[in-house]
This record gives structure tokens, C-alpha cells and sequence, in this order.
């Protein structure tokens, strides 16, 4: 199938799209992160409303958190201004800057913003941006360059597995991401990566060792944070594969396992995504203390023993 009816037919499966409003972010948070040198910081994330990623991966969610079309130029920093407005004071150490697509995407975020929202980050020590890594070049260095702080750019690299990354139809080649990662180093950016656990086309009784394997990949090109990231349904994509046969959704057993897994790596700090892990754990009696654990070594780094249930049999 070519790229452009695998794209028409993910787009064909969503549910309606919510209506956004690109001149309001859908909401912003503050949490304690550790960095690779055993500091805690702090960090505002600021989730963005803007224009839809190009890529159309498969398992995406976040194409219904974006309009339809371009940003509006200024919107972005509508948005910002908004909720720095209202943060307050003392402002958190990091600035990240999510806006469910591609920052070097001038249709996602107009080149004539980025000067604006540099400003607007000056107040930070660090600032954080996600991309596609075939959008990573000459325009991330020009803005590493107009921040006060440094930069620090969140790419998914999702899978390794060759089967399963040739048909999450993201347009990834290895060699590619290798690229922008010595890119971002040589140009002292730092590089955080996302990695799914449950990804499509991998047979479930292996999914935990590939989500290590691709952590483990991540960590040998330099990444200075990875986050294990469950695969979600609901986009339509996902429950087509999950009829085939090719899509076993996630558990929190696996998130677990991979996690304790990861905890071998040293020069990079590895979370779990836990955000609405309620859904990947049936099991009421141990849910919650389980996602407790996961979220305490997310910022301690250290090992714990896992839960025991005594009603699923957990751990």
C-alpha cells in the first residue's frame, strides 16, 4: 500500500475530531523531573493547540488535540502568554513546548513565531520541543541559538523492530534518526525520545524485550531521557489491528517490566508514561499502588520490588 492510502485510510477510521481552539492550550502541568546528573527539576508543560503532524503513524492520538490547517501566526504565543500569565512565580527550571505535532513544521509553527516564543522561554533554564526527526536541521539550530536556555528536543523513535517500524507508516529510517541525533549532540542540543510499549506488529509475548532493545538503542545514540510511552486505543487504526491480529493492546504488567528493565542503563534517565495507566490494569485491589511505584522510580531512578496482589495474582 502506498504512503499516501496507508495516510487516507488511517484519517478514514477516526472518530470525529473535538473542535479546537488555536488560541487556547488544552492545559498545562507542573512536575519534578530527574535529569541525567541526579538533579530535580522542575517543569512547565504547556500543551499546545496547533496544526495536525503530517506523519499519520498509525497508532497516533494526538492528531485530535489539532485544528484543521495552519497555526494562525501568533496563536502559539497567545497560548503561552496565557499560561505564563498565569503560573505565577518562582517559574519551574524547564519550558516544554508540546503542540502534538512538529515544532520545525512551519505550517505547525510559523517561522515568524519562533522569535516570540524564544522571549517567552527566556526566563527558563531549559526548553523542550518535540519533532519528527525528518524535520530536525538547520532551523533547530537557529533557534537553539535565540534561546537564553538550552534546548532540548523530544523525538519518537517508537520501535526498532523492523517489521513493526516499517508499518507504523511514521516515514522513520534508522540512519535518519542517527543523523539528527549526532546533529543535536555536535550542536550541544539535548535529545529525549519516546518509545512505545505495545506497538502494533509486535507479537505481545515479545513486546517488552523490543520496547528494552529500542530504550537500549536510544541510550547508545545519546538520549538523555526516554520515555516508555503504552500504546493507545481509539484512533479507529488500532482497533482495525486488533481484529487482525496485529495489535495486542498493552498492560501495566508489561510498563512494569519494561521499566525495571531499563533501569540497567546509566547516563540516561528512563520513565514510564502514566498517564491514564488506569485503563492497561483491570485489577482495582492493586491499580493504584502499582502506578504509585511506577511514578516513585520515575523520579528516584531506583529499583523497587513490584506489588503483590493477592486478587490478580500481580508480581
Amino acid at each position: 500500500m502506498s504512503v499516501a492510502a496507508a495516510d487516507a485510510r488511517i484519517r478514514r477510521l477516526r472518530p470525529p475530531k473535538p473542535r479546537v481552539d488555536p488560541y487556547t492550550a488544552h492545559g498545562a502541568l507542573v512536575e519534578d523531573e530527574r535529569r541525567p546528573d541526579g538533579r530535580r527539576e522542575t517543569a512547565l508543560t504547556i500543551f499546545l493547540a496547533g496544526a495536525e503532524c503530517p506523519f499519520t503513524c498509525s497508532f497516533c492520538d494526538l492528531w485530535r488535540y489539532t485544528i484543521d490547517g495552519p497555526t494562525p501566526p501568533g496563536a502559539l504565543a497567545a497560548q503561552v502568554e496565557k499560561v505564563l500569565n498565569a503560573s505565577g512565580t518562582p517559574l519551574p527550571d524547564r519550558l516544554k513546548l508540546y503542540n502534538a505535532s512538529n515544532f520545525f513544521d512551519r505550517r505547525a509553527v510559523p517561522l515568524a513565531d519562533r522569535d516570540r516564543l524564544a522571549a517567552l522561554a527566556g526566563p527558563f533554564a531549559a526548553v523542550t520541543v518535540e519533532s519528527h526527526v525528518n524535520t530536525i536541521g538547520t532551523e533547530t539550530l537557529a533557534f537553539a541559538r535565540s534561546l537564553r536556555g538550552r534546548l532540548e528536543v523530544a523525538v519518537g523513535l517508537e520501535t526498532i523492530h523492523p517489521e513493526a517500524s516499517r508499518r507504523l507508516n511514521k516515514r522513520l529510517e534508522l540512519p535518519r534518526f542517527d543523523a539528527a541525533a549526532r546533529l543535536l549532540a555536535e550542536n550541544g542540543i539535548d535529545l529525549r525520545v519516546f518509545v512505545l510499549v505495545g506497538a502494533p506488529h509486535v507479537p505481545a509475548a515479545e513486546s517488552v524485550a523490543w520496547t528494552i532493545r529500542t530504550v537500549e538503542y536510544a541510550v547508545t545514540r545519546g538520549a538523555s531521557v526516554v520515555a516508555i510511552i503504552p500504546v493507545r486505543g481509539g484512533n479507529g487504526e488500532m482497533e482495525r489491528l486488533k481484529s487482525l491480529g496485529e495489535f495486542s493492546p498493552p498492560t501495566l504488567a508489561q510498563l512494569e517490566a519494561a521499566l525495571d528493565g531499563c533501569l540497567q542503563f546509566t547516563g540516561c534517565v528512563v520513565t514510564a508514561d502514566s498517564w491514564d495507566a488506569e485503563q492497561f490494569a483491570p485489577c482495582d485491589a492493586c491499580r493504584l499502588a502499582r502506578i504509585e511505584r511506577l511514578q516513585r522510580i520515575n523520579v528516584r531512578g531506583r529499583a523497587e520490588s513490584r506489588v503483590a496482589c493477592a486478587v490478580c495474582g500481580a508480581a
